[in-house]
């Protein structure tokens, strides 16, 4: 069978480190949720998914339950920054779902959690701009070799998306730099 045209390589080693790296970026933020809902496990659960396929544990049905219960959680959450620490947590998991396709879309996947634990923190912050700039650049210092390999395969972030959207931008500018 010959491959799609649009597809691409992912090795195990670099979609290890993506989720190393979104699991990494979402626990910035994750305090966010837990401060205004300490009962509820959901979004560390998917954290702590991310992490086990990170080290080395099976991509299986526990990543996708927590990322879907982060979600929920992350609609049910009582605040913005809650919130976006919530989405962040999901994006982690959810990272180690990387399509193998040339997709604009899929830098989502990559960088998705980076940028919502960027928004997070900055609307905890009174919505100063310069806290989620610099949470971009503590992510674009601790981005994993696998990171950027993944970028340098995919099309650059596409449009939209609003603040998050911009921080996801400008980190995957700074990482293909």
């Amino acid at each position: 069978m010959t491959p799609r045209a649009d597809s691409i390589e992912l090795s195990e080693w670099e979609l290890r480190d993506v989720t190393s790296f979104a699991a990494g970026c979402a626990r910035t933020s994750l305090g966010l949720f837990e401060d205004e809902h300490p009962d509820d496990p959901r979004p560390r659960d998917a954290i702590e998914a991310a992490d086990a396929f990170a080290a080395g544990g099976r991509r299986g049905a526990v990543l996708r339950t927590t990322a879907w219960a982060a979600h929920r959680a992350a609609r049910e959450a009582t605040s913005p920054p809650a919130q976006d620490a919530a989405r962040a947590a999901a994006d982690a998991a959810a990272s180690a779902y990387l399509h193998p396709l040339a997709d604009a879309h899929q830098v989502k996947h990559v960088l998705g959690a980076a940028a919502h634990a960027a928004r997070a923190l900055e609307l905890a912050g009174g919505d100063d701009c310069a806290v989620g700039e610099r949470e971009v650049e503590r992510a674009q210092r601790d981005a994993p070799p696998g990171v950027r390999a993944v970028l340098s395969k995919l099309p650059p972030a596409p449009a939209g998306g609003g603040r998050v959207g911009e921080l996801m931008r400008r980190l995957d500018l700074a990482l293909r730099g």
